[in-house]
């Protein structure tokens, strides 16, 4: 019998095992979750590749995610001694996985950018990840983090929270669901995924965390930005 496989918790790794041990010992985490109908999604991503344009459904729900800071502006912040920082500007990390790394590069300032500014922005940031290309300041001073496991099976997750960060959003999967019609009764095919939302309920409640990811799925079902 061969000897087992001994994966030491070094380099990159151990940071990324530290920070999150530190990051669920520190805070009380609550995860919450809905299922968005994603067709609207589905069909603006596809008029955005009609247009000749990259734009990925990450790009399309940070674009939407955006405004939503004015409203919720305990979600688009971090902690710090004297108390929750609420920043006008809306940073988001995006996490990525790299090998056996896991990383958070920022597209920065998605409160002003055009969505192929933000496409842009988070295509070059995922290339210079993958290519081991980022720099700290890449990483550095995000307000909020998604992650995206739409390329896998999984429709629901609980993303642990990025900090000093409030809250980080999951999206799952897109699948064809059958749905009934509201208005004909007729069961009709949707698309659908997963999404969710983690917070400190040190410094978030239920009640505006159902209100946020509400929110979101809203404006990912209704108000994204077409070609």
């Amino acid at each position: 019998m061969s000897a087992p496989t001994i994966v030491k918790l070094t380099g990159l790794r151990g940071m990324v095992a530290r920070k999150m041990a530190s990051s669920l010992q520190e805070t009380a985490q609550l995860s919450f979750f809905t299922d968005c109908d994603a067709t609207n999604l589905v069909a603006t991503r596809q008029a955005w590749k009609n247009a000749g344009e990259k734009v990925g459904y990450e790009d399309l729900i940070i674009a939407a995610l955006a405004p939503l800071s004015k409203e919720f502006p305990n979600f688009n912040g971090f902690e710090t001694d004297d108390g929750v920082v609420q920043s006008d500007a809306v940073h988001v990390g995006c996490a990525i996985s790299v090998g056996d790394a896991l990383m958070v590069p920022v597209v920065r300032d998605c409160q002003s950018a055009s969505i192929l500014e933000i496409a842009a922005n988070r295509r070059d940031l995922v290339e210079r990840a993958r290519s081991k290309k980022l720099a700290v300041s890449d990483m550095s001073g995000g307000t909020i983090t998604v992650s995206n496991l739409g390329l896998t099976r999984v429709d629901h997750f609980t993303p642990i929270l990025n900090r000093p960060q409030t809250a980080i959003i999951g999206l799952g999967r897109i699948k064809k669901v059958p749905v009934v019609d509201e208005v004909t009764g007729d069961i009709v095919a949707r698309e659908q995924m997963g999404l969710s939302v983690t917070v400190d309920h040190r410094l978030i409640d239920g009640q505006p965390a159902g209100e946020f990811l509400s929110a979101l799925a809203n404006a990912i079902e209704s108000n994204l930005t077409a070609p």
